[in-house]
């Protein structure tokens, strides 16, 4: 499908945030996919997958994530000074300000004419663990998480025992979890720690380790896998056709 997007400002709790808004250039219902994305906010590769998603028959949502910290518009550069700006933005920001950005999400989600009112999360990297922290919330109907970080690691800021894998017994909806086996961000010890988390907490849950590094998924750089990338678009849309559709 052609697409088209738009930028769209959402009150949150926490202050005004930009969205940028991917859907199909046709008319028609269409179901709703949130997509967190990495630290350095909306980049262009960022875009390019949500445009992708958009293509494929979504609505794509994507915030910036960090939009309390920066002024609105910000992109950080896949540098050393982008890198350093972004972890401090991840580690500055409480998960509960996420969960407030998400649930602005999907008000807006659910009240857009061409949405069908099924919400989905997606994300990679920090914007991975989003996703499956977007998964606590009961509008969410499946969570497509790429590689995410902080999780096992527990090092996101938040309330006693409001963090993500303490809070992982009480997501409901299905998540699909994907790894590279050689991203040094979630290590082996670390993928173990939440394989048997999840499996003792019975989470509806599927599971998938590839051979890649980490950021396997951004169109730019080094660490691009194209056709693992196409692979997981595949399966993205596949899930969230199942579950939205």
């Amino acid at each position: 499908m052609i697409t088209q997007n738009s930028y769209e400002t959402l009150a949150t709790p926490s202050g005004d945030m930009q969205v940028q808004v991917f859907r199909p250039a046709v008319d028609g219902v269409f179901p709703c996919i949130i997509f967190y994305s990495e630290i350095f906010q909306i980049t262009a590769p960022i875009a390019r997958s949500a445009n992708i998603l958009a293509g494929l028959g979504f609505v794509v949502i994507v915030p910036e994530v960090f939009h309390e910290l920066n002024p609105m518009g910000t992109i950080l550069g896949y540098d050393d000074q982008g890198k350093e700006k972004g972890n401090n933005d991840k580690w500055a920001k409480p998960l509960e300000s996420h969960d407030t950005d998400t649930q602005a999400m999907v008000d807006y989600a659910q009240g857009l004419p061409y949405c069908n009112g099924n919400v989905g999360a997606m994300g990679v990297c920090i914007g991975g663990h989003l996703a499956f922290r977007a998964a606590l919330n009961s509008n969410i109907k499946g969570a497509f998480c790429l590689y995410p970080t902080d999780i096992h690691s527990n090092t996101l800021p938040s309330e006693k025992g409001n963090d993500s894998f303490t809070r992982a017994q009480d997501i409901q909806c299905e998540v699909a979890l994907i790894f590279g086996k050689q991203d040094p961000h979630v290590p082996p010890e670390g993928r173990q720690k939440l394989y048997q988390h999840f499996q003792s907490i019975e989470l509806d849950y599927s599971w998938l380790e590839v051979n890649a590094q980490h950021a396997f998924m951004r169109d730019e750089g080094d660490r691009y896998d194209p056709a693992l990338a196409l692979e997981m678009y595949a399966k993205a849309q596949q899930f969230f056709q199942r579950l939205l559709a």
